[in-house]
């Protein structure tokens, strides 16, 4: 089985990515399990915003080590 996260939430791809914990698709959203929040409008992470010059950031969810590019 392959495994990966989506803003913290295990997810398993069984033909489609789903939940771990529950089997519904992995599209519908859920907020981080680090600060509890979703994303912004502009589908940023919510704790960090708007990053001028940054072409892509994740705050690692609570999973791994915050990224910025």
């Amino acid at each position: 089985m392959i495994t990966s996260h989506q803003r913290g939430h295990l997810i398993k791809f069984e033909g489609s990515w789903k939940y771990a914990d529950n089997s519904q698709p992995a599209s519908e959203e859920r907020p981080c399990i680090r600060c509890g929040s979703m994303l912004t409008s502009d589908g940023y992470d919510a704790c960090l915003g708007f990053l001028p010059g940054v072409t892509s950031a994740c705050c690692g969810h609570g999973v791994s080590e915050a990224i910025v590019q």
